[in-house]
């Protein structure tokens, strides 16, 4: 199943749009190793990436929503701090394991329900409020 942005998933704002592009094409790259074997190696990489990504995306659209006084602010801090949450578990289950399978699946469902539900949902509303 290939992950691919979409129009309709844009939300208005072309910074947050270009962050969600990039985790969209990493979601991808793990589900396009997961037909070759190679989830095991990209795990790993999605992981960082999804530290950095975090830190920095969570940053600017928490800064770009309350330069518009958004708000559904505190709702929003609140999902990006679960989804924080969720990733340090999940990373300190890989540096223990190695990537098992538990970890590749955790992951793969993170970021699914991530782009599905929060991208979709919550970060449609930004655009429509501006």
């Amino acid at each position: 199943m290939a992950i691919v942005w979409t129009n309709d998933l844009s939300v208005g704002v072309n910074s947050i749009d270009a962050q969600h592009q990039q985790l969209f094409k990493m979601a991808d790259e793990l589900f396009e190793a997961g037909k070759t074997g190679k989830t095991k190696e990209k795990i790993g990489e999605l992981l960082s990436f999804l530290d950095s990504y975090a830190k920095q995306h969570f940053s600017d659209e928490e800064a770009y929503m309350k330069s518009i006084n958004y708000p559904g602010l505190a709702e929003q801090q609140a999902a990006h701090k679960a989804f924080v949450n969720e990733l340090t578990k999940l990373k300190a289950e890989y540096d223990k394991s190695g990537g098992n399978i538990a970890v590749i699946i955790g992951a793969n469902q993170m970021v699914v329900d991530w782009l599905t539900k929060h991208i979709s949902g919550m970060d449609k509303k930004i655009g429509t409020h501006a």
